[in-house]
């Protein structure tokens, strides 16, 4: 993999997924909805429930109980949900390799770091806590502040409006077919991180570049 340390001169923030991008954590959200449907009657094939598997945590609960008028239930049922993921995550919560090296190094250089993920305020905070890392972070959007869901790009523009900076001065990483869609919509380069696919699949869906981990990527800015 060529390096290119001059990257770093053409931008300004970084924007960073969550899931499956700062915690390897996508298999056990796909757990988690599969106990928590299970629990109420609705038993999917885990290839089944990954068709169904996008956008925000609301638009998921209604698409699973489309009969649910009350928006206090569903509140109440995406809630659950999470509660189930944090429970069966908790012990194995861990950083993607490399990254608080990554995110030391980038405000050394006087990025800009910026949260943007479709988990609610209640993961974010398990996750940021859990690990010690808010405080690397200027900004924090989560899927609980935007009405559509990845691939749309309303999550990135509503990070980059907090940002204060344009599209082209940022750049997104992220790991899933629909984040890279959703950065390329709102015209944000893009870095993949290969937890949920390879790096060529990453590349092919778009990324600029792909890294196994956070170490690599560091190592790529770097050497």
């Amino acid at each position: 993999m060529k390096s290119n340390p001059e990257f770093l001169k053409s931008f300004e923030a970084v924007v960073f997924d969550m899931d499956g991008t700062l915690i390897d954590s996508i298999p056990f959200h796909q757990e988690a909805w599969l106990r928590f449907l299970g629990n109420h009657g609705i038993h999917l094939l885990p290839e089944d429930f990954h068709a169904q598997n996008h956008g925000t945590l609301n638009e998921m609960i209604f698409r699973f109980f489309p009969h649910e008028k009350s928006r206090e239930k569903r509140l109440e049922l995406g809630e659950e949900k999470e509660v189930t993921f944090r429970t069966i995550y908790k012990s194995d919560l861990k950083e993607i390799e490399g990254l608080t090296e990554f995110l030391e190094f980038l405000k050394s250089k006087g990025k800009s770091i910026h949260l943007a993920t479709m988990g609610d305020q209640n993961n974010i905070d398990f996750t940021l806590d859990g690990l010690g890392i808010r405080h690397f972070f200027d900004t924090i959007t989560g899927g609980h502040e935007v009405l559509k869901g990845k691939p749309d790009p309303e999550i990135f523009l509503k990070s980059l409006g907090k940002s204060g900076q344009k599209p082209e001065n940022a750049l997104v990483f992220e790991d899933s077919g629909g984040g890279i869609r959703s950065t390329k919509a709102a015209g944000i380069r893009v870095f993949g991180i290969a937890s949920s696919h390879t790096k060529r699949e990453l590349l092919e869906m778009g990324c600029q570049e792909a890294f196994s981990d956070f170490k690599e990527v560091k190592a790529w800015f770097t050497n």
